[in-house]
């Protein structure tokens, strides 16, 4: 599953409302729907300024979550950095309960923790799915290491996803 949320929502609402809800609006539907789709995933429930996903394979979540990355760098770049809208993300693999219109389960918990230690446009991984990516997919995973968490009992093993497509400091 691929959980994401827009880093400093709260503070790009402040300064420009509509303007910010129009332009998530227009990255959803024009960039990361898509993509999700495009990588036989979908989008279980919005959240706001984030959504949840669930895909058949955590190689899907991990590209999608990378080229939703890439898109973003692209579709933001002529704004100031502090206008831009970046999103955290958290790709995790686990058994959910799925109902209707909605997953639960220590899975969906993990990668909502997950996004929540992305850092902004970044992607953060469990080593569960790292595990299943690691021999697959040309990325960097850079090993963060235990991680305690809010509300999970155990630590979690983070990797942080790094593209060589993309330079560190973006």
């Amino acid at each position: 599953m691929l959980a994401a949320d827009v880093a400093g929502y709260s503070r790009l609402m402040g300064a420009d409302e509509e303007g910010t809800h129009e332009r998530l609006k227009a990255h959803l539907g024009e960039l990361v729907d898509p993509k999700i789709k495009e990588h036989r995933g979908r989008t279980v429930k919005n959240t706001g300024d984030g959504l949840l996903a669930e895909f058949a394979s955590v190689v899907d979540a991990v590209r999608c979550a990378v080229e939703i990355r890439r898109g973003m760098i692209d579709r933001e770049a002529e704004l100031p950095e502090e206008q831009r809208i970046r999103f955290r993300i958290g790709v995790n693999l686990g058994d959910v309960i799925v109902e209707k219109h909605d997953i639960f389960g220590d899975g969906v918990n993990v990668a909502a923790r997950l996004e929540a230690l992305a850092e902004p446009g970044g992607i953060c991984m469990s080593q569960v799915a790292r595990d299943q990516v690691r021999d697959k997919l040309d990325f960097v995973f850079e090993d963060l290491g235990e991680q305690h968490v809010k509300n999970i009992a155990r630590p979690v093993h983070v990797y942080r996803v790094r593209d060589p497509a993309i330079p560190i400091e973006q």
